[in-house]
Protein backbone atom coordinates (compact mmCIF):
# COMPACT_ATOMS: atom_id res chain seq x y z
CA UNK A 1 0.00 0.00 0.00
CA UNK A 2 1.18 3.33 -0.49
CA UNK A 3 0.79 5.38 2.60
CA UNK A 4 1.43 9.01 3.40
CA UNK A 5 3.10 9.21 6.76
CA UNK A 6 2.39 12.94 8.41
CA UNK A 7 5.00 13.57 11.40
CA UNK A 8 7.09 10.50 9.58
CA UNK A 9 10.75 12.11 11.11
CA UNK A 10 9.47 12.58 14.35
CA UNK A 11 10.54 9.77 16.97
CA UNK A 12 6.85 7.67 16.60
CA UNK A 13 6.78 8.20 13.35
CA UNK A 14 10.38 7.13 12.27
CA UNK A 15 9.89 3.87 13.80
CA UNK A 16 6.75 3.28 11.85
CA UNK A 17 8.29 4.21 8.68
CA UNK A 18 10.95 2.15 9.52
CA UNK A 19 8.10 -1.15 10.22
CA UNK A 20 6.12 -0.32 7.08
CA UNK A 21 9.03 -0.18 4.85
CA UNK A 22 10.09 -3.92 6.28
CA UNK A 23 6.58 -5.06 5.31
CA UNK A 24 6.46 -3.83 2.01
CA UNK A 25 4.47 -0.78 2.19
CA UNK A 26 5.69 2.37 -0.36
CA UNK A 27 6.04 5.20 2.32
CA UNK A 28 5.72 9.13 1.51
CA UNK A 29 6.48 11.14 4.67
CA UNK A 30 5.68 14.40 5.14
CA UNK A 31 6.92 16.29 8.02
CA UNK A 32 8.20 20.31 9.15
CA UNK A 33 11.13 19.13 11.33
CA UNK A 34 9.82 21.59 13.83
CA UNK A 35 10.62 18.44 16.39
CA UNK A 36 11.50 15.82 13.81
CA UNK A 37 14.87 14.86 12.44
CA UNK A 38 16.04 14.79 8.85
CA UNK A 39 18.62 11.82 9.66
CA UNK A 40 15.95 9.59 11.04
CA UNK A 41 14.13 9.60 7.43
CA UNK A 42 15.26 6.53 5.55
CA UNK A 43 16.55 6.81 2.28
CA UNK A 44 13.59 4.33 0.73
CA UNK A 45 11.10 6.74 1.57
CA UNK A 46 10.38 9.74 -0.51
CA UNK A 47 10.75 13.07 2.08
CA UNK A 48 8.08 16.37 1.25
CA UNK A 49 9.04 19.17 3.72
CA UNK A 50 6.46 21.39 4.59
CA UNK A 51 3.52 21.78 6.79
CA UNK A 52 0.25 20.24 7.21
CA UNK A 53 -1.32 23.31 7.72
CA UNK A 54 -0.16 24.62 3.98
CA UNK A 55 -2.91 23.76 1.93
CA UNK A 56 -1.22 24.21 -1.02
CA UNK A 57 1.38 22.34 0.13
CA UNK A 58 -0.37 19.59 1.03
CA UNK A 59 -2.76 19.47 -2.52
CA UNK A 60 0.59 19.42 -4.33
CA UNK A 61 1.63 16.51 -2.44
CA UNK A 62 -1.36 14.44 -2.35
CA UNK A 63 -1.77 15.36 -6.20
CA UNK A 64 1.59 14.26 -6.66
CA UNK A 65 1.39 10.88 -5.17
CA UNK A 66 -1.77 9.48 -5.19
CA UNK A 67 -1.59 7.81 -1.45
CA UNK A 68 -3.79 5.18 -0.71
CA UNK A 69 -4.15 5.54 2.85
CA UNK A 70 -2.54 8.52 5.27
CA UNK A 71 -1.44 7.63 9.05
CA UNK A 72 -1.08 11.00 11.16
CA UNK A 73 1.50 11.54 14.03
CA UNK A 74 1.74 15.43 13.26
CA UNK A 75 0.75 16.85 16.49
CA UNK A 76 2.21 19.03 18.70
CA UNK A 77 2.53 16.73 22.22
CA UNK A 78 3.20 18.57 25.16
CA UNK A 79 0.93 18.59 28.11
CA UNK A 80 2.77 21.83 30.29
CA UNK A 81 2.77 23.44 26.89
CA UNK A 82 -0.84 23.05 25.81
CA UNK A 83 -1.50 24.64 29.29
CA UNK A 84 0.74 28.13 28.37
CA UNK A 85 -0.05 28.25 24.85
CA UNK A 86 -3.50 26.45 24.03
CA UNK A 87 -3.82 27.91 20.67
CA UNK A 88 -0.53 26.69 19.09
CA UNK A 89 -2.21 22.91 19.82
CA UNK A 90 -5.54 23.99 18.32
CA UNK A 91 -3.95 25.63 15.50
CA UNK A 92 -1.35 22.86 14.87
CA UNK A 93 -3.15 19.98 16.03
CA UNK A 94 -6.82 20.53 15.11
CA UNK A 95 -6.54 23.22 11.60
CA UNK A 96 -3.71 20.80 10.37
CA UNK A 97 -6.15 17.83 10.78
CA UNK A 98 -9.13 20.47 8.90
CA UNK A 99 -6.91 20.29 6.08
CA UNK A 100 -5.34 16.83 6.23
CA UNK A 101 -9.42 15.71 5.55
CA UNK A 102 -10.32 17.83 3.04
CA UNK A 103 -7.46 16.54 0.98
CA UNK A 104 -8.13 13.26 1.07
CA UNK A 105 -12.07 13.74 0.63
CA UNK A 106 -10.80 15.52 -2.54
CA UNK A 107 -8.35 13.03 -3.64
CA UNK A 108 -10.81 10.31 -2.43
CA UNK A 109 -8.51 8.49 0.05
CA UNK A 110 -10.64 6.69 2.09
CA UNK A 111 -8.47 5.24 5.21
CA UNK A 112 -6.35 7.29 7.81
CA UNK A 113 -4.72 5.59 11.67
CA UNK A 114 -4.91 8.19 13.84
CA UNK A 115 -2.13 8.65 16.61
CA UNK A 116 -4.45 9.80 19.10
CA UNK A 117 -4.03 9.88 23.04
CA UNK A 118 -5.16 8.42 26.31
CA UNK A 119 -5.17 11.99 27.52
CA UNK A 120 -8.48 12.44 25.74
CA UNK A 121 -10.15 10.28 28.93
CA UNK A 122 -9.35 12.83 31.39
CA UNK A 123 -8.62 11.40 35.03
CA UNK A 124 -10.38 7.94 35.98
CA UNK A 125 -10.59 6.34 39.10
CA UNK A 126 -11.07 2.64 37.66
CA UNK A 127 -8.13 1.55 35.86
CA UNK A 128 -7.27 0.27 33.80
CA UNK A 129 -9.35 2.13 31.47
CA UNK A 130 -11.50 1.03 28.76
CA UNK A 131 -12.74 2.55 25.52
CA UNK A 132 -16.35 2.83 27.04
CA UNK A 133 -14.87 5.34 29.98
CA UNK A 134 -16.10 8.93 29.12
CA UNK A 135 -13.92 11.28 27.32
CA UNK A 136 -13.50 14.46 30.02
CA UNK A 137 -10.07 15.79 28.83
CA UNK A 138 -8.16 18.12 31.44
CA UNK A 139 -5.48 19.99 29.14
CA UNK A 140 -5.90 21.21 25.54
CA UNK A 141 -3.48 18.86 24.43
CA UNK A 142 -6.27 15.92 24.96
CA UNK A 143 -8.79 18.15 23.68
CA UNK A 144 -7.11 18.70 20.51
CA UNK A 145 -6.70 15.13 20.19
CA UNK A 146 -10.39 14.36 21.06
CA UNK A 147 -11.50 17.05 18.66
CA UNK A 148 -9.43 15.50 15.63
CA UNK A 149 -11.28 12.24 16.53
CA UNK A 150 -14.62 13.98 16.46
CA UNK A 151 -13.62 15.55 13.42
CA UNK A 152 -12.82 11.94 11.55
CA UNK A 153 -16.01 10.73 12.49
CA UNK A 154 -18.06 13.59 10.44
CA UNK A 155 -15.54 12.88 7.78
CA UNK A 156 -16.95 9.14 7.80
CA UNK A 157 -20.18 10.82 7.67
CA UNK A 158 -20.00 12.71 4.94
CA UNK A 159 -17.17 11.37 3.00
CA UNK A 160 -16.79 7.49 3.97
CA UNK A 161 -13.75 7.94 5.20
CA UNK A 162 -12.22 5.07 7.33
CA UNK A 163 -10.47 5.82 10.66
CA UNK A 164 -8.59 3.81 13.45
CA UNK A 165 -7.73 6.27 16.14
CA UNK A 166 -5.28 4.51 18.62
CA UNK A 167 -4.89 5.81 22.24
CA UNK A 168 -2.25 5.16 24.50
CA UNK A 169 0.28 6.72 27.18
CA UNK A 170 3.67 6.51 27.59
CA UNK A 171 5.81 5.22 24.70
CA UNK A 172 9.57 4.26 25.18
CA UNK A 173 12.47 2.52 23.71
CA UNK A 174 14.38 2.50 20.28
CA UNK A 175 14.68 0.92 16.98
CA UNK A 176 15.70 -2.48 17.60
CA UNK A 177 19.15 -1.86 15.87
CA UNK A 178 19.42 1.74 17.63
CA UNK A 179 19.45 3.56 14.19
CA UNK A 180 16.76 5.60 15.79
CA UNK A 181 15.20 6.58 19.06
CA UNK A 182 13.78 9.30 21.20
CA UNK A 183 15.56 12.79 20.82
CA UNK A 184 13.29 15.54 21.95
CA UNK A 185 14.87 19.32 22.86
CA UNK A 186 14.09 19.76 25.21
CA UNK A 187 13.76 16.13 26.02
CA UNK A 188 10.14 15.87 29.01
CA UNK A 189 10.04 11.99 29.16
CA UNK A 190 10.76 9.89 32.38
CA UNK A 191 13.22 7.07 30.57
CA UNK A 192 15.40 9.07 28.64
CA UNK A 193 15.98 11.81 31.74
CA UNK A 194 16.67 8.45 33.64
CA UNK A 195 19.31 7.51 31.51
CA UNK A 196 20.93 11.06 30.99
CA UNK A 197 22.59 9.98 34.71
CA UNK A 198 24.59 6.71 33.12
CA UNK A 199 25.22 8.90 30.47
CA UNK A 200 27.09 11.65 32.84
CA UNK A 201 24.48 14.49 31.51
CA UNK A 202 22.79 15.16 34.19
CA UNK A 203 23.87 14.53 37.90
CA UNK A 204 20.19 12.77 38.76
CA UNK A 205 16.84 12.32 38.54
CA UNK A 206 14.20 13.54 40.40
CA UNK A 207 11.25 11.58 41.02
CA UNK A 208 8.30 13.82 42.00
CA UNK A 209 6.71 12.74 44.68
CA UNK A 210 6.70 9.51 46.91
CA UNK A 211 3.30 9.59 49.01
CA UNK A 212 0.85 8.29 46.21
CA UNK A 213 -1.30 5.38 46.82
CA UNK A 214 0.30 2.74 45.14
CA UNK A 215 2.34 -0.39 46.11
CA UNK A 216 5.87 1.59 46.41
CA UNK A 217 4.63 5.24 46.63
CA UNK A 218 5.48 6.86 42.96
CA UNK A 219 3.30 7.47 39.89
CA UNK A 220 2.41 4.18 37.82
CA UNK A 221 1.93 5.17 34.56
CA UNK A 222 1.85 2.89 31.19
CA UNK A 223 4.49 2.41 28.90
CA UNK A 224 4.41 0.88 25.55
CA UNK A 225 7.69 -0.10 23.01
CA UNK A 226 7.72 1.87 20.12
CA UNK A 227 8.15 -0.71 18.31
CA UNK A 228 5.35 -2.54 19.85
CA UNK A 229 3.32 0.47 19.12
CA UNK A 230 4.67 0.48 15.22
CA UNK A 231 3.10 -2.87 14.88
CA UNK A 232 -0.23 -1.39 16.35
CA UNK A 233 -0.05 1.41 13.24
CA UNK A 234 0.44 -1.47 10.71
CA UNK A 235 -2.51 -3.54 12.09
CA UNK A 236 -4.73 -0.72 12.12
CA UNK A 237 -3.80 -0.27 8.53
CA UNK A 238 -4.55 -3.86 8.07
CA UNK A 239 -7.85 -3.55 9.26
CA UNK A 240 -8.86 -0.86 7.45
CA UNK A 241 -7.62 -2.43 4.53
CA UNK A 242 -10.31 -5.05 5.00
CA UNK A 243 -12.59 -2.70 4.93
CA UNK A 244 -14.03 -2.68 8.67
CA UNK A 245 -15.72 0.27 9.78
CA UNK A 246 -13.82 3.44 11.97
CA UNK A 247 -12.91 2.52 15.11
CA UNK A 248 -11.40 3.36 18.36
CA UNK A 249 -8.75 1.30 20.60
CA UNK A 250 -7.05 2.27 23.41
CA UNK A 251 -3.03 0.55 23.80
CA UNK A 252 -1.61 -0.12 26.86
CA UNK A 253 0.08 -2.72 29.05
CA UNK A 254 -2.96 -3.23 31.54
CA UNK A 255 -0.35 -2.87 34.11
CA UNK A 256 2.38 -0.44 33.96
CA UNK A 257 5.53 0.60 36.10
CA UNK A 258 5.89 2.81 38.80
CA UNK A 259 8.90 5.57 38.86
CA UNK A 260 10.71 3.27 40.66
CA UNK A 261 10.74 0.64 38.86
CA UNK A 262 12.05 2.45 36.12
CA UNK A 263 14.97 3.94 38.01
CA UNK A 264 15.50 0.02 39.36
CA UNK A 265 15.39 -1.38 36.00
CA UNK A 266 17.65 1.45 34.64
CA UNK A 267 20.11 0.48 37.28
CA UNK A 268 20.34 -3.21 36.26
CA UNK A 269 19.96 -2.24 32.41
CA UNK A 270 23.15 0.15 32.22
CA UNK A 271 25.24 -1.74 35.17
CA UNK A 272 25.61 2.39 36.57
CA UNK A 273 25.04 3.76 39.60
CA UNK A 274 22.21 5.82 39.43
CA UNK A 275 21.96 8.92 41.84
CA UNK A 276 17.90 9.99 42.26
CA UNK A 277 15.90 12.20 44.68
CA UNK A 278 12.60 12.53 45.28
CA UNK A 279 11.34 15.80 45.09
CA UNK A 280 7.63 17.63 45.80
CA UNK A 281 4.43 16.02 43.88
CA UNK A 282 3.41 18.24 40.56
CA UNK A 283 -0.16 19.43 40.80
CA UNK A 284 -2.84 17.63 38.89
CA UNK A 285 -0.56 14.06 38.99
CA UNK A 286 -2.99 11.19 39.62
CA UNK A 287 -1.48 8.11 41.10
CA UNK A 288 -2.22 5.31 38.55
CA UNK A 289 -2.63 5.56 34.58
CA UNK A 290 -3.28 2.35 32.79
CA UNK A 291 -5.20 1.41 29.59
CA UNK A 292 -6.43 -1.92 28.81
CA UNK A 293 -5.95 -3.23 25.54
CA UNK A 294 -8.33 -6.04 25.14
CA UNK A 295 -10.11 -5.01 22.75
CA UNK A 296 -7.62 -4.37 20.57
CA UNK A 297 -6.13 -7.76 21.02
CA UNK A 298 -9.94 -9.08 20.18
CA UNK A 299 -9.91 -6.91 17.06
CA UNK A 300 -6.91 -6.11 15.82
CA UNK A 301 -4.89 -9.02 16.76
CA UNK A 302 -2.23 -6.66 18.61
CA UNK A 303 -0.56 -7.29 22.66
CA UNK A 304 2.32 -5.44 23.86
CA UNK A 305 5.41 -8.28 23.12
CA UNK A 306 8.45 -6.27 25.18
CA UNK A 307 8.45 -5.87 28.68
CA UNK A 308 9.90 -2.46 30.39
CA UNK A 309 13.57 -4.37 30.59
CA UNK A 310 13.12 -4.48 26.79
CA UNK A 311 12.51 -0.72 26.43
CA UNK A 312 14.83 0.51 28.46
CA UNK A 313 17.36 -1.89 26.63
CA UNK A 314 16.93 -0.66 23.43
CA UNK A 315 16.83 2.54 24.12
CA UNK A 316 19.91 2.59 26.16
CA UNK A 317 21.73 1.13 23.43
CA UNK A 318 20.38 4.02 20.91
CA UNK A 319 21.41 6.57 23.66
CA UNK A 320 25.18 5.05 23.99
CA UNK A 321 25.41 5.34 20.05
CA UNK A 322 23.73 8.45 19.87
CA UNK A 323 24.78 10.35 23.23
CA UNK A 324 23.89 13.61 21.68
CA UNK A 325 20.77 12.14 19.64
CA UNK A 326 20.71 12.96 15.72
CA UNK A 327 23.29 15.59 16.34
CA UNK A 328 26.87 13.88 15.95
Amino acid sequence: MKLMVLGGAGYIGSHFVQAALSVGHNVVIVDNLLTGHKESIPTNASFYHGDIRDKAFLDQVFAKEQVEAVVHFAASSLVGESMKDPMKYFDNNVYGTIVVLEMMAKYNVKKIVFSSSAATYGEHEQMPITEEYPTNPTNPYGQSKLMMEQMMKWADVAHDLKFVSLRYFNVAGASLDASIGEDHRPETHLIPLVLQVPLAKREFITIFGNDYKTFDGTCIRDYIHVVDLADAHLKALDYLAKGNDSEIFNLGSENGYSNLEIVETARKVTDKPLAMKIGDRRPGDPDKLVASYSKAKEKLGWEPKRNIEKIIESAWKFHQTHPNGYEE
